[in-house]
């Protein structure tokens, strides 16, 4: 067996073009799931807005913990370490409640200048 980076930077034709074909299709995915998320966080601002108008707060933990249990199944049935999910979920929850924080005092403060 011939190892195919003889340690110079020299990639065999064949590996290299593997490691391309790969490398576009990780890239397309990255490309996608970042589309993904701008999608989510626009729907997760409107739902911010809703709340602060309402009043509501930015947490709901009960939500949360239906969301992650939800995920963790579908990792598990899509062969995804589900504690890897589990984090990567909760990462955006916290992202989605500081937004969701933050309108909420903008629209407070907002609401305060306007009945000055």
């Amino acid at each position: 067996m011939t190892p195919s980076n003889t340690g110079n930077g020299d990639v065999e034709p064949a590996v290299r073009a593997e490691l391309d074909r790969l490398r576009d299709s990780i890239d397309n995915i990255d490309a996608a799931v970042v589309h993904m998320l701008a999608e989510r966080f626009k729907c997760t601002q409107q739902v911010g807005h809703l709340k602060a108008v309402h009043r509501l707060p930015p947490a709901d933990p009960a939500r949360e913990a239906r969301q992650i249990a939800r995920l963790r199944t579908l990792a598990e049935n899509a062969k995804l370490d589900p504690a890897f999910a589990e984090k990567f979920l909760n990462f955006i929850i916290a992202e989605v409640i500081r937004h969701h924080e933050s309108i909420a005092e903008d629209t407070l403060n907002g609401q305060a200048l306007q009945a000055d």
